[in-house]
């Protein structure tokens, strides 16, 4: 293996320590609601890692959990009741939501001051104009690992697998903004001669949701590798790129798992304390 690993606790442990030190000057009571619908065992995991983060951080855990048999109109009303209740700076519904809710109208209903999963449309046209408020947590981890390991992003470039509202869209806005300088590639599953897309890479980051689906053939020598994915398979979680042998031809790779997903939780909290600043002004 020559790759340099650009593993993700360290990165993550210093923005919390930001976010804690954050939390301690602002002259209010810091409050994230989180919303879990339904027994869907990975989504009970994410809420309590992010509620047990929260809580070391400083900022207040206040959890809503409710039967997968909930109505529309009654969360849709517990959204409502959050958005007005002054104790709460941060609002996250966790997805997938149970197949009879509408996901996209309980995102949409969610204040754009509150909407610390960057989801909203208000603050996804914020960041397509280049004036980026809250956006969504692991396409900010991206760019906070990018920084921390001083990977040159000004003039490379940039190929995003994948083309998500969570991840593959707004993290190549990111890289594409002014000040970050990327020249990005937009790729997907149905993109042509994918491998010569990839190759073409200075920065690749797979996004795609596929296990080992990007593999040495793919990457140039020397890239910066960024594994998304997250993939449960037989032999345990893997990212969407074949670490081992990616490893062997990549400058640097992010490993999975204790890559970018440990930055997901640390950028959620970053994203609230930024939204009480906002609330305080």
């Amino acid at each position: 293996m020559s790759a340099r690993i650009l593993e993700g606790r360290s990165v993550a442990t210093a923005v919390k320590d930001e976010v804690a030190e954050a939390v301690a000057q602002i002259p209010k009571k810091i409050g994230l609601a989180t919303v879990l619908v339904g027994d869907d065992p990975a989504s009970h995991v994410y809420v309590r890692s992010k509620r047990r983060t929260a809580e070391k951080v400083g900022i207040a855990s206040i959890h809503h959990e409710l039967p997968d048999t909930t109505p529309q109109k009654e969360l849709e009303d517990l959204v409502r009741s959050l958005n007005a209740d002054d104790d709460v700076d941060g609002i996250l519904v966790q997805l997938p939501l149970p197949d009879h809710l509408d996901e996209q109208r309980i995102t949409t209903l969610i204040d754009p001051g509150k909407d610390v999963d960057g989801l909203h449309p208000h603050n996804l046209g914020l960041l397509a104009l280049g004036r980026p408020a809250l956006v969504a947590c692991t396409p900010r981890g991206v760019m906070r690992i990018l920084d921390h390991y001083g990977i040159e992003t000004s003039g490379a470039r940039a190929v995003v697998v994948g083309r998500s509202i969570l991840v593959g869209r707004p993290l190549g806005l990111l890289l594409g903004l002014k000040g970050t300088d990327a020249t990005v590639t937009m790729a997907h599953s149905r993109t042509k001669d994918l491998g010569e897309v990839t190759r073409e890479a200075d920065i690749l980051v797979a996004a795609i949701g596929r296990a080992k689906m990007i593999g040495p053939d793919d990457v140039k020598p020397g890239a910066t590798v960024i594994d998304v994915g997250i993939n449960r398979i037989e032999e345990g979680l893997v990212g969407d790129v074949d670490f081992e042998k990616v490893a062997e031809v990549a400058g640097a790779i992010t490993p999975v798992p204790g890559g970018v997903g440990l930055m997901t939780v640390a950028m959620l909290m970053d994203n609230t304390v930024m939204a009480a600043r906002m609330h305080v002004g």
